[in-house]
């Protein structure tokens, strides 16, 4: 009785008023005691009230049903698929949503639509595939940022592909901890990229030299990237370094200069295909033959043998130093002494002494960079220890 003078008064009440009504009716229906006429009856008015010419009624109903796992299902659908002021409630936080729904969602919605989706606490990997795969970038920023949302590796290489220009997304993706390191690599190739292309179509550079800076700044950021990585998150890594032609003999030795024999040898075994353990007893058994024939099997160029043996002699000589600041940098010692083994060879071929130099110069750079850091930290210790001898 009382539902069937709802609806005859609803026919002649505003927007306003309607609204009230439904948002009423609709937690009565979820937290009041109502026989099963009764029940069956609001449930029937509800489902009336999906066609009102009005919003409000809709974003009503979708404000009080939306947290709710004992809403009426077929009422919750219909409100997915309703304009955004009115699905946004529903898609951010229903419980009743499979994935199915969610990903067609995805597909078809828009951009506040993909957003709310995005947000959604306990987002399996196939709606994070979804977004990640035809998102908007709004959408693909707000998946970075939930920390609910269970993407899998290839999902965070598809938000690069599409969206690893836009800064906002470089900004929240390279500030997690748990990135995977091909994924950051790959973020920092699309900022390389970004940036070259920056400053040629503004002329402060020509393409050739503009290339040339960002690759050798790719090259640094691959070996900081590599220093943080281990077991098969540097396997994920090198194989995509090879994938994307990024594993070149120019990184390769870079890592060896570096001290970072864990990228040296993963990077060995994915070029040569021989098992990692197989590569690394080969490479340290200080034999020279083995040594040429594994880079033989790599494909590295045979003009960049002598610099890899010596630099190798070098490494076993200076030992393996395990800190992430020092295999991130080049070591000048290990520089100067394949630099001068190459110069006064007189076999060594222009671009790898071409390369060496600029290796040499910007170990030097980074030494004394850190020199004079040294001097300022000791020289401000100082003065704080005068301080607090005056201040006694």
């Amino acid at each position: 009785m009382i539902v069937r003078q709802f609806i005859s008064w609803i026919r002649t009440a505003s927007a306003g008023e309607r609204a009230e009504a439904t948002r009423a009716l609709a937690r009565a229906w979820l937290i009041s005691d109502l026989s099963d006429d009764d029940r069956a009856a609001a449930e029937g008015a509800l489902l009336m009230l999906l066609d009102d010419s009005s919003p409000l009624v809709r974003q009503a109903m979708a404000e009080v049903f939306c947290r709710s796992s004992d809403a009426p299902a077929a009422i919750v659908q219909a409100l997915s698929v309703d304009q955004p002021s009115v699905a946004l409630p529903i898609l951010e936080h229903s419980p009743l949503l499979i994935d199915a729904d969610l990903v067609d969602i995805v597909a078809t919605g828009n951009n506040e639509m993909q957003c709310a989706i995005a947000r959604r606490i306990s987002l399996p990997p196939s709606v994070c595939a979804a977004i990640a795969e035809v998102g908007s970038p709004a959408a693909a920023l707000e998946l970075i940022e939930n920390p609910y949302a269970e993407l899998a590796p290839f999902s965070w290489d598809r938000i690069v592909e599409r969206h690893g220009h836009l800064a906002a997304i470089r900004e929240s993706m390279l500030v997690l901890e748990d990135l995977p390191a091909a994924t950051r690599a790959a973020l920092v190739a699309k900022l390389s990229d970004t940036l070259a292309q920056f400053v040629v179509a503004r002329n402060w550079l020509s393409a050739d030299r503009a290339g040339r800076i960002t690759s050798e700044a790719r090259d640094r950021s691959t070996v900081s990237i590599a220093a943080r990585s281990r077991g098969e998150e540097m396997i994920g890594l090198v194989r995509h370094l090879r994938v994307t032609g990024q594993l070149t003999a120019g990184l390769i030795l870079r890592a060896l200069l570096s001290g970072n024999l864990d990228l040296f040898d993963c990077a060995l075994a994915e070029l040569s295909g021989l098992p990692l353990a197989r590569v690394s007893a080969l490479l340290h058994d200080r034999g020279g033959a083995s040594v040429q024939a594994l880079l033989i099997r790599a494909g590295l160029p045979e003009s960049t043998f002598a610099a890899f043996r010596v630099a190798l002699e070098v490494s076993h000589e200076m030992g393996y130093i395990d800190s992430v600041s020092v295999v991130a940098r080049l070591r000048r010692r290990m520089v100067e002494r394949v630099l001068t083994h190459c110069e006064t060879d007189g076999r060594s071929a222009e671009p790898l002494l071409i390369l060496l130099r600029r290796f040499a110069t910007e170990s030097a750079r980074e030494e004394a960079r850190l020199f004079c850091d040294e001097l300022v930290a000791e020289a401000s210790l100082q003065a704080m220890q005068h301080d607090d001898l005056i201040a006694a």
